[in-house]
Order: structure tokens, then C-alpha cells, then sequence
């Protein structure tokens, strides 16, 4: 796996090697600032549970993790963020046009590599893609009425971080040749377990001093994380000072405290459950898959999500 891995580090180096020495320093930039390369090891242990020397595999776990990183550098500009993955991010570095054409190309060279992969695959990673933009799109739009928050949220992370983890899941298992029954439960593993990594990365914004992530920082954005719109739907008067803090942005002077009383309430608690549900009903359907090893990795995903949210 490790093997593969850097293969796909070198193919998506590659993939921004232009000869416009601006496109390729800032498409490569954050290719060499890292990162878990989550999506790709997805792919490429999903492709193990048909044949993981088929054609293809690499191809396409280098295609989605460049949608996926063309998707960071539209997402900081965005969100005006000034660093990703420990770096100045593109928009900072550079400006804003250049952080939104580098995205651009970073999805044409996704689109490229698509292309040789088949029809089905692009129209599937066109799906994918319309999927994540709308849930984006819906995250920045207020809540429609009648639509309970927390259901809305959970939808938003299906669809704008979900979606793609779950085309990597089905990518790998389809170039893999596995059955269409095994390449379904992939694809809803991989769903259920996006859905789960970002709702434990928003507990860890919360609960963690030890994460090498400020604490609080979703909260000093106003970002509505699984906790915060728990918090917000409770109406113990006992928590009448938190639904205050955290109804938007919260100040730096009230951040200390916030956290102090969210890390007390039963909104964390809550949003604990809910991780803990999608946790198990991964575990179910990577256990659902042919005994191997690319099942045991799928379990044992699920396992290092409860060591980190603890």
C-alpha cells in the first residue's frame, strides 16, 4: 500500500508539471504541504476487494484526489482562510484569482484523466461533483422551513464531503473488479464514514487540546458544527448561556469560556452519539464485505475514529 501511495504522490506532482511556472508552483503547492491522502488510500484499499492489479486504479485515485484538492483552494477562498495544512494557503500566498484558476485547473486535469477512464466514470464523477457543489451551496444558503437543523446538516456533509469519499470507495472496488453488490456497499461505506470523519473533526475543534488544531476555531467562524447546532436546539435555562455565545460567530474574549461549557453540555454528548451511529453502521457494512484484508482495513478505519474522538 505504501508502494501505491507514493506512485500516486508522483502521478499527482505530474499532473501539475506545466510549463506556466505559475500554475505549476501554486498547483503543486498544496500537493508538497501534505496531507492524510485519505481519498486515494481509500481507493486503493477498496480496489483489493476485487483485483488490485487491474487497470485504472491509479489513474482514478489520482483523479478524485485532484478534484479533491482543486475543491480546497475554491474553499479558501471562500471561507477567506489564510492557512491549510500548516502553509499559507493559495489565496494568501497569491490572491484570489489565483487561488480560484489554480482549482480550475487542478478539475481540468481531474477531467483529463477521467477521460481515459470511460464514459461511466466521467459521468459518475460528474454526479459526484454536482453533489459536492450543491451541498456547498447549501451550507451557504439559510435552512429551509420545516427542515429539522440537524438533518439538514448531516445532509450538507453527505453530499459536500461524503459524496466524493464515496465515489473513491466505489472507484476502487469497480476498477477492481469487484461485484456490483460489494461495489455498492463500498460506496456506502465510504458515505457513511465521510460523514463520520468530518462530524469527529468537529467534536475535535471542541474536545481536544492535543489535536494540533487551535481549539474552537469552527466556533470564532460561526461555522454551525453537529455540537453548536445541538447546543442551539436544547432548551434546558440551565444552557441559556451557551445558546447565547454560540447562536454566531463567538468573540475571542467569550472563547474560553464557550468551550469550557460546551465541553460540559450534553449537546457534546450528543453529537458523540451520532458519531458513535455512523461509526457502528460503518463497521456493519465494511463486516457486510468478503473476509480479507481490504475488509479488515475498513474495520479497523472505523476503530482509529473511536481511538481519535476519544
Amino acid at each position: 500500500m505504501r508502494v501505491s501511495l507514493d506512485l500516486v504522490e508522483e502521478r499527482l506532482l505530474k499532473a501539475v508539471d506545466t510549463e506556466q511556472p505559475l500554475l505549476r508552483q501554486s498547483g503543486s503547492h498544496l500537493i508538497r504541504a501534505g496531507g492524510k491522502r485519505f481519498r486515494p488510500m481509500l481507493t486503493l484499499t477498496c480496489a483489493h476487494l476485487g483485483d488490485p492489479n487491474r487497470p485504472n486504479i491509479l489513474e482514478a485515485a489520482v483523479a478524485l484526489e485532484l478534484t479533491h484538492l482543486a475543491t480546497l483552494y475554491h474553499d479558501d477562498v471562500m471561507d477567506e482562510a489564510l492557512v491549510r495544512r500548516g502553509a499559507p494557503s493559495a489565496n494568501a500566498r497569491w490572491d484570489n484569482s489565483v487561488a480560484i484558476l489554480t482549482g480550475d485547473y487542478l478539475f481540468s486535469q481531474a477531467a483529463q484523466i477521467m477521460a481515459d477512464l470511460g464514459t461511466e466514470a466521467v459521468r459518475l464523477q460528474a454526479a459526484t461533483f454536482a453533489r459536492l457543489v450543491r451541498g456547498q451551496v447549501n451550507e451557504t444558503m439559510p435552512r429551509p422551513e420545516g427542515i429539522d437543523a440537524v438533518e439538514w446538516h448531516l445532509e450538507i456533509l453527505s453530499e459536500k464531503t461524503g459524496s466524493l469519499i464515496a465515489t473513491c470507495a466505489k472507484f476502487g472496488a469497480w476498477f477492481g473488479g469487484a461485484d456490483d453488490a460489494t461495489t455498492a456497499v463500498a460506496e456506502e461505506y465510504g458515505e457513511v464514514i465521510g460523514v463520520a470523519f468530518q462530524i469527529a473533526d468537529d467534536i475535535i475543534d471542541i474536545a481536544s487540546d492535543a489535536s494540533g488544531k487551535t481549539p474552537g476555531t469552527d466556533l470564532l467562524e460561526g461555522v454551525p458544527t453537529l455540537p453548536v447546532l445541538y447546543a442551539l436546539a436544547g432548551d434546558d435555562p440551565a444552557d441559556a448561556r451557551l445558546r447565547e455565545l454560540v447562536a454566531g460567530p463567538v468573540a475571542e474574549e467569550d472563547l474560553e469560556e464557550t468551550l469550557a461549557l460546551l465541553r460540559a453540555s450534553k449537546a457534546l454528548e450528543q453529537a458523540k452519539e451520532t458519531l458513535h451511529q455512523y461509526q457502528e453502521r460503518a463497521r456493519s457494512l465494511a463486516s457486510s464485505l468478503p473476509e480479507g484484508p481490504a475488509r479488515d482495513a475498513l474495520v479497523d478505519i472505523c476503530d482509529y475514529m473511536i481511538e481519535r474522538d476519544a
